[in-house]
C-alpha cells in the first residue's frame, strides 16, 4: 500500500495534494505520458476544464490497460498556459484523484505544440504486485 507523506515540520499543501508518497518495494509502476485535452476526432474544447477532463479520461484509459485506477496514482505533473487556468484544472483534478491525494506539481508554461491546448497532465501510478 502506498503511503502519503505529510511532515509536520513543513507548511501544509496549498491545495489537495500530498507532499510525498511512499511506494512499497516491489510495486508495479505505470508512467503516463503527458496527455492533452484533445478528442479522438482531433477536436479540442475551448475551456480548460473540458480539456482537463479529457486528459484525465485518457489517463484512466492508460491505467485501465494496466489494470490500475486513479487510486493508484502517486504523482501528477500538470502544466497550464496561464495562471487563470489553474483553478479550473485543480477543480477537475480534485474530482478524479482519490484519498490520500497524490504528490502533485503544477506549472505555468508558455504553450504547447498547438495554440488551442491549455493543459497537459502526466501521471505515475504504483500498485502492489
Amino acid at each position: 500500500m502506498n503511503r502519503a507523506l505529510k511532515p509536520a515540520t513543513i507548511r501544509k499543501p496549498f491545495a489537495r495534494y500530498s507532499h510525498g508518497v511512499e511506494v512499497v518495494a516491489g510495486a508495479r509502476l505505470v508512467f503516463c505520458s503527458g496527455q492533452l485535452g484533445v478528442r479522438s476526432d482531433d477536436t479540442v474544447p475551448a475551456a480548460v476544464e473540458a480539456q482537463a477532463e479529457l486528459c484525465f479520461e485518457n489517463i484512466r484509459a492508460i491505467l485501465g490497460e494496466a489494470g490500475l485506477t486513479f487510486s493508484d496514482i502517486v504523482k501528477i505533473d500538470a502544466y497550464v498556459t496561464a495562471r487563470e487556468h489553474m483553478k479550473g484544472y485543480m477543480e477537475v483534478r480534485d474530482r478524479y484523484v482519490g484519498d490520500p491525494p497524490p504528490a502533485s506539481t503544477l506549472m505555468i508554461v508558455a504553450g504547447f505544440t498547438r495554440p488551442e491546448f491549455l493543459v497537459e497532465i502526466e501521471a505515475i501510478a504504483a500498485a502492489s504486485t
